[in-house]
């Protein structure tokens, strides 16, 4: 399936939590329809320790939105 957005482009989030916010789109899913927005839809996650990490603890992350969510601007 072909969409309007893609990859860098700057969006309008128009429906949800983060309604009227916008940024750049991170990556984008066209078989599960979702795209990741930066600084949208944060969610808190837990990660173990590692070499990038090495307490472990918390980490803001960005998650997948449907794409009927976004609007792109510019256009």
């Amino acid at each position: 399936m072909k969409f309007k957005v893609k990859k860098g482009d700057m969006v309008k989030i128009i429906a949800g939590d983060d309604k009227g916010k916008t940024g750049k789109i991170l990556a984008v899913y066209p078989k599960k329809r979702q795209v990741v927005v930066e600084g949208c839809k944060i969610a808190k996650k837990a990660v173990k320790p590692s070499d990038k990490i090495p307490n472990g603890g918390f980490v803001n992350k960005e998650m997948p939105m449907d794409i009927s969510n976004v609007a792109k601007l510019g256009e």
